[in-house]
């Protein structure tokens, strides 16, 4: 339970002398921190007519801010344990004026500056002359009674001795609102906006996103490995086995007989079914070869002719090309289900940072994402990498979807 004594002693605490050493070296942190910037923002201005004179001033204001920033945060944390988060870095570039250009136009960076030219020297003036002021009157008022006491001044004494009583209880409470004041200024300007926040989440997320894509192609990737090395090896040697007691048992009786072939025949559909599926999972070819040669077996595979052209002049990363493989498979799939078509075009090509993929078939169209899982699935795989997808399919064709995938 709280005591009054221990309110009192706590009015008086080392968090009271903290935050007057905070307000009183606000004044000339500030008055350093606008000289500075007022000196280098005149000398761009004064020689706008050149061109490297402001480009160096610019590149020094943008080095120059951060810096005096990091000494305002590390004052706030010395004096009043606030945690100013640093501010969101902005995406490097290689050309080296437009990331000057970049950090010139941010709003952090202006945000910075108007703390430091505007809030810092009116704060801390306000702090200087609330705090120290304060103090030293109260200070003065005391030594003043003290005087008067000694020189038997009586009840005049007692006048500078209650203004020294009431500076001692009030002062204080003032120290506290003026720091609380430029705190909160403080993390207005100095810390990351809103905007920032969300934009380093939506960051954190995509990439949390982007861990999850790469680990469950990972998982894809072991089960085509696994079914690959063991359970498709195991019905290659059943059929084999099968296939030879076909061939060589033609003594049985009929019915044994019978029983060979149809299991001989189940165990070659469900081969063929395995592989089926250890295709569409993540094919071997696709990590060796590229999607050049992995899409070229799927157009070998199709039940109707398929023209392929793949331009890819630098391999995109394992989850793209998975992606990308994945619909090509997906809507080739489709295209034997449901469009009747007599053939399909499939084009690949990859511009810039960017893959795009078109599969085009003349078939009776009508395809909707609504109305099949297929297409559904398309959109949630590329969607899954941040791509872009389109499909246009008028009622009796041709259907043509139009994929883009970002390659960084």
């Amino acid at each position: 339970m709280t005591t009054p004594w221990d309110r009192i002693r706590d009015h008086w605490s080392a968090r009271t002398w903290l935050r007057t050493i905070h307000v009183t070296t606000g004044v000339p942190m500030a008055l350093l921190t606008a000289g500075a910037i007022s000196g280098l923002a005149v000398a761009s201005v004064a020689l706008i007519w050149t061109v490297v004179v402001p480009l160096v001033a610019l590149l020094v204001l943008t080095r120059v801010v951060p810096l005096f920033t990091w000494l305002q945060r590390s004052r706030f944390a010395a004096f009043l344990d606030l945690d100013i988060p640093p501010m969101p870095r902005i995406p490097r570039n290689r050309n080296p004026l437009r990331r000057l250009l970049a950090d010139a136009r941010s709003s952090g960076m202006w945000r910075q500056i108007a703390y430091h030219l505007v809030v810092a020297p009116l704060v801390g003036g306000v702090g200087f002359l609330g705090g120290v002021v304060s103090w030293s009157a109260c200070l003065v008022a005391a030594v003043v009674a003290v005087q008067l006491q000694m020189a038997g001044g009586g009840w005049i004494a007692a006048l500078p001795a209650a203004g020294a009583l009431l500076l001692f209880v009030v002062v204080p409470w003032l120290l506290r609102g003026i720091t609380a004041l430029d705190a909160v200024a403080a993390r207005s300007l100095l810390g990351p906006s809103r905007n920032d926040e969300l934009a380093r989440r939506v960051e954190t997320l995509r990439e949390s996103r982007a861990e999850v894509v790469e680990a469950a192609d990972a998982e894809r990737r072991r089960i085509e490995r696994d079914l690959h090395d063991g359970t498709q090896q195991r019905l290659v040697s059943l059929a084999l086995n099968l296939g030879m007691a076909r061939a060589t048992l033609t003594d049985l009786p009929e019915p044994a007989r019978q029983v060979i072939v149809r299991s001989h025949e189940d165990a070659k559909q469900a081969l063929k079914e395995l592989r089926d599926v250890v295709q569409g999972l993540h094919p071997a070819v696709l990590n060796d070869q590229g999607l050049d040669a992995a899409l070229s077996g799927l157009a070998a595979r199709a039940p109707f002719p398929v023209r392929l052209s793949v331009d890819v002049s630098e391999r995109a990363s394992p989850v793209i090309e998975a992606v990308a493989f994945f619909v090509v498979s997906e809507a080739l799939t489709n295209i034997a289900k449901h469009a009747r078509a007599s053939g399909a075009d499939v084009a690949v090509r990859r511009d810039g940072d960017v893959l795009r993929l078109v599969v085009r078939d003349d078939g009776r169209g009508g395809a909707e994402p609504s109305k099949g899982s297929g297409l559904r699935g398309l959109a949630q795989r590329t969607g899954s990498v941040d791509g872009t997808l389109r499909i246009e399919s008028p009622s009796g064709g041709p259907t043509t979807i139009e994929v883009e995938l970002p390659c960084v």
